[in-house]
């Protein structure tokens, strides 16, 4: 009976298309074939191919047709112009009186000019980082520390690792951190990693080890990461650099991703799972285990980024606080980034990137065999690296021990609980979720937060701008635990915003006024354009004579 009816619905269709082209030439049916075959390949893969959404790409398709009719070309390029002179401005203004050297010197300068130098240089901007009004950036300040790096560095900064016969010593160091981190982050015997100059470059190591190993393993053309919308940036720049489509899922009430969402999102293209451990938004950190259990249904590999986070919330079960599973010990897990040199306090340019088998890691290497020059293998995008860093990333494990590291993450998580609990009861505010180690996030349904982050520039704190939805966040850092700052900061959010209260419809002025509109901006390549200009505006120096 199945059959018959497959038959007769073949003959059917094959009647119906042969009434459709029953009055068309031979050449006409040809064209109309060879015309439809091609629509139908660009369909496919218009919708399909590429790092984008076909529904992004649509998107960027009409703004990009809207802004070539000239008058909404010319509308747009002249507000981009004045953004683009406001940044030159502020940087002339940020730089007023300073000399610039548009050559090299003619002689060698003595050191002790260039020192004196070096530290004019230093002592630019307005901020007071030293006294802790900056969310994040600088993690630890301690001069006892910061004399015992500058001896390291001092001895390891001509060393390479890429020799590692002329510089073994640097490469037991760089083994023994990553063995460090994975027993910290609870990894079995098989469990390895790398080093990385940073967060940024660990999450784009772990793309790049997936998108091959599935490549490699399942034969997958179009891999395809999933992340929540909370997820860093840097996934973003991963996907772009390597060629991978990413998926964004929304989060829940309380900023973590919607696990059901995830899972909608799956297809036989997905090569890794992503969740955060805090995210840098809000703090607040996703649900792991069930991220996991997805992983290991779907047998996709599962990374964890705790960058931000990652070395707090590694000694918070030491503590009287609790951190809720999020490393190797969750079933799924096989990866997770953190930064050694945020809350591992150790200088600016590292990071690892662990897995729990050998077999994810060895994807990450980029290994070319046909070379002249011989053949040639690395573990991270850099080829030649500064020992130093990895020197000072060790000597600071050593300095602070099992112990150290313990109380720190005591000192800071209390902070944090006492500027959260400071913060709620705060009319006009509200804290985004449930912070978990070191972020608050305020955002308010009474007025523009964006007039808060502005009222707090004036005080002299440096806090982080969210958007969708509005909001700003602190990062608290060690620097945060000396006697009184958590509370001067409380202080000042709170008279902050009893002023604002006062007239809460007002608008938001000065340079939180543009990032307000941006926004609401639905054609996101304007911001591109200014952030580009923004970025161009770092590497100013005035017309030379």
């Amino acid at each position: 009976m199945a059959l018959c009816l497959v038959k007769s619905a073949a003959t059917n269709s094959k009647e119906f298309v042969n009434g459709l082209v029953r009055h068309k030439e031979p050449w006409q049916i040809v064209a109309i074939t060879a015309t439809g075959t091609l629509v139908g390949v660009w369909m496919f893969e218009f919708i399909f191919d590429g790092d984008e959404s076909a529904w992004a790409r649509i998107k960027k398709s009409a703004f990009r047709l809207l802004r070539k009719i000239p008058a909404v070309r010319n509308k747009i390029d002249s507000e981009l112009q004045k953004i683009q002179v406001s940044f030159s401005e502020d940087a002339k203004k940020r730089y007023q009186g300073k000399e610039f050297f548009y050559a090299l010197p003619s002689k060698g300068q003595a050191d002790s000019e260039i020192m004196k130098q070096v530290h004019e240089y230093l002592e630019l901007g307005e901020y007071q980082w030293k006294d802790g009004y900056l969310s994040g950036s600088l993690y630890m300040w301690n001069q006892k520390l910061i004399e015992l790096l500058t001896e390291v560095c001092s001895a390891a900064f001509y060393t390479n690792p890429l020799h590692p016969d002329v510089f073994p010593g640097v490469n037991k160091m760089e083994a023994e951190v990553v063995r460090i981190s994975c027993n910290l982050f609870r990894g079995g015997p098989d469990s390895c990693g790398t080093m990385t100059t940073g967060g940024t470059e660990s999450i784009f190591m772990a793309c790049k080890a997936y998108r091959d190993y599935a490549r490699e393993t399942k034969g997958t053309r179009r891999p395809e990461i999933i992340v929540p919308v909370t997820a860093h940036a840097a996934f973003d720049k991963a996907a772009h650099y390597l060629g991978i489509r990413i998926k964004h899922i929304p989060v829940n009430e309380d900023t973590t991703v919607n696990i059901a969402a995830m899972k909608r999102a799956i297809s036989k293209n997905t090569c890794m799972l992503v969740g955060s451990a805090p995210n840098f938004p809000y703090g607040t950190i996703d649900d792991i285990k069930s991220i996991g259990e997805l992983g290991l249904k779907y047998n996709i590999p599962v990374h964890v980024d705790a960058c931000l986070g990652g070395f707090i919330a590694a000694f918070m079960d030491y503590t009287e606080y609790q951190m809720p599973p999020f490393d190797f010990r969750v079933p799924g897990v096989t990866s997770i980034s953190a930064d050694t040199h945020k809350y591992g306090f150790a200088p600016k340019g590292s990071s690892v990137v662990l897995y729990s088998e050998q077999k994810y890691r060895r994807f990450q290497y980029t290994v070319t065999t046909d070379w002249p020059g011989g053949v040639y293998g690395s573990p991270t995008v850099g080829g030649s690296r500064c020992g130093a860093i990895i020197a000072t990333c060790w000597a600071t494990f050593m300095h602070f021990g099992m112990e150290g590291y313990v109380e720190a993450t005591r000192q800071i998580v209390k902070a944090t609980k006492h500027i959260e609990n400071g913060l709620r009861k705060i009319d006009g505010i509200f804290v985004f979720g449930r912070p978990v180690t070191s972020v608050v996030a305020v955002g308010s349904k009474d007025f523009d937060i964006y007039r808060l982050q502005e009222a707090m520039q004036s005080k002299g704190w440096n806090l982080n701008t969210l958007q969708f939805p509005k909001g700003i966040h602190l990062c608290v850092t060690h620097l945060h635990t000396e006697e009184g700052r958590a509370d001067a900061f409380l202080k000042d959010v709170r008279e902050a915003v009893a002023v604002i209260m006062k007239n809460p419809q007002k608008e938001v002025e000065g340079s939180m006024a543009m990032y307000g509109a941006s926004t609401t901006l639905q054609d996101r390549s304007i911001v591109t354009d200014f952030t580009r200009f923004w970025i161009d505006a770092l590497y100013y120096t005035p017309d030379s004579a």
